[in-house]
Protein backbone atom coordinates (compact mmCIF):
# COMPACT_ATOMS: atom_id res chain seq x y z
CA UNK A 1 0.00 0.00 0.00
CA UNK A 2 0.51 3.78 -0.53
CA UNK A 3 2.93 5.18 1.96
CA UNK A 4 3.84 9.03 2.82
CA UNK A 5 6.15 8.89 5.88
CA UNK A 6 7.21 12.60 7.04
CA UNK A 7 9.66 13.27 9.03
CA UNK A 8 11.57 16.58 10.75
CA UNK A 9 8.94 18.49 13.01
CA UNK A 10 9.95 19.52 16.41
CA UNK A 11 10.46 22.24 18.75
CA UNK A 12 12.15 25.31 17.24
CA UNK A 13 11.98 29.23 18.81
CA UNK A 14 10.90 31.73 16.59
CA UNK A 15 12.95 33.18 14.11
CA UNK A 16 14.02 29.37 13.43
CA UNK A 17 14.30 26.86 11.05
CA UNK A 18 13.28 23.42 10.50
CA UNK A 19 13.30 20.96 7.57
CA UNK A 20 10.58 18.64 6.52
CA UNK A 21 11.15 15.71 4.63
CA UNK A 22 8.19 13.56 3.15
CA UNK A 23 9.48 10.14 1.26
CA UNK A 24 6.48 8.07 -0.63
CA UNK A 25 6.72 4.72 -1.42
CA UNK A 26 4.32 2.45 -3.95
CA UNK A 27 3.31 5.37 -5.98
CA UNK A 28 4.99 6.65 -9.54
CA UNK A 29 5.92 9.63 -7.52
CA UNK A 30 7.20 11.87 -10.51
CA UNK A 31 3.20 11.86 -10.96
CA UNK A 32 1.89 13.33 -8.53
CA UNK A 33 1.80 17.14 -7.56
CA UNK A 34 3.36 16.61 -3.73
CA UNK A 35 1.75 19.22 -1.21
CA UNK A 36 2.55 20.13 2.29
CA UNK A 37 -0.66 20.79 4.80
CA UNK A 38 -1.27 22.51 8.67
CA UNK A 39 -3.45 21.76 11.09
CA UNK A 40 -3.18 23.60 14.04
CA UNK A 41 -5.78 22.69 17.07
CA UNK A 42 -9.28 23.60 16.55
CA UNK A 43 -8.56 24.48 12.91
CA UNK A 44 -9.18 23.30 9.76
CA UNK A 45 -6.64 21.66 7.49
CA UNK A 46 -4.85 24.09 5.60
CA UNK A 47 -2.54 24.29 2.32
CA UNK A 48 0.94 25.37 3.14
CA UNK A 49 2.50 24.68 -0.10
CA UNK A 50 2.38 22.15 -3.48
CA UNK A 51 4.50 21.39 -6.00
CA UNK A 52 3.27 20.35 -9.51
CA UNK A 53 4.53 16.84 -11.27
CA UNK A 54 6.58 19.45 -13.23
CA UNK A 55 8.07 21.20 -10.22
CA UNK A 56 6.06 24.54 -10.00
CA UNK A 57 5.66 25.52 -6.61
CA UNK A 58 2.54 27.02 -5.04
CA UNK A 59 2.42 29.21 -1.50
CA UNK A 60 0.06 30.21 1.17
CA UNK A 61 0.30 34.19 1.55
CA UNK A 62 1.10 33.27 5.18
CA UNK A 63 3.81 31.50 4.33
CA UNK A 64 4.94 33.05 0.99
CA UNK A 65 9.01 34.01 0.97
CA UNK A 66 10.05 32.22 4.26
CA UNK A 67 9.10 28.53 3.30
CA UNK A 68 10.31 26.55 0.01
CA UNK A 69 9.07 23.53 -1.62
CA UNK A 70 11.24 20.85 -3.10
CA UNK A 71 10.83 17.80 -4.89
CA UNK A 72 13.05 14.67 -6.12
CA UNK A 73 11.96 12.52 -7.91
CA UNK A 74 14.71 9.56 -7.52
CA UNK A 75 14.63 9.72 -4.01
CA UNK A 76 10.53 10.42 -3.94
CA UNK A 77 10.86 12.78 -1.50
CA UNK A 78 9.31 16.03 -0.67
CA UNK A 79 10.65 18.44 1.53
CA UNK A 80 9.66 22.06 3.31
CA UNK A 81 12.68 24.25 4.19
CA UNK A 82 10.82 26.59 6.75
CA UNK A 83 12.71 29.52 7.63
CA UNK A 84 11.98 32.77 10.25
CA UNK A 85 9.41 30.39 11.88
CA UNK A 86 6.74 32.29 13.63
CA UNK A 87 4.37 30.98 16.83
CA UNK A 88 1.26 30.76 14.49
CA UNK A 89 3.24 28.01 12.37
CA UNK A 90 2.84 25.57 15.53
CA UNK A 91 1.02 22.54 13.72
CA UNK A 92 1.05 19.12 12.78
CA UNK A 93 1.92 18.97 9.16
CA UNK A 94 0.85 16.69 6.53
CA UNK A 95 2.22 15.56 3.60
CA UNK A 96 -0.06 14.64 0.20
CA UNK A 97 0.21 12.83 -2.92
CA UNK A 98 -2.21 14.00 -5.55
CA UNK A 99 -3.39 12.95 -8.91
CA UNK A 100 -6.68 13.68 -10.28
CA UNK A 101 -9.04 12.17 -7.65
CA UNK A 102 -6.58 10.29 -6.31
CA UNK A 103 -4.92 11.14 -2.75
CA UNK A 104 -2.91 10.16 0.10
CA UNK A 105 -2.05 11.31 3.39
CA UNK A 106 1.16 11.32 5.23
CA UNK A 107 0.24 10.27 9.40
CA UNK A 108 1.89 14.20 10.26
CA UNK A 109 4.80 15.78 12.18
CA UNK A 110 4.49 18.20 14.77
CA UNK A 111 5.82 21.51 14.70
CA UNK A 112 6.03 24.06 17.78
CA UNK A 113 7.51 27.18 17.68
CA UNK A 114 7.96 28.76 20.93
CA UNK A 115 8.00 32.44 21.60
Amino acid sequence: QVQLVESGGGLVQTGGSLRLSCVASRITFSVYAMGWYRQAPGNQRELVAIISSSGSPTYADSVKGRFIISRDNVKNTVSLQMNSLKPEDTAVYYCNAKRYSTGYWGQGTQVTVSS
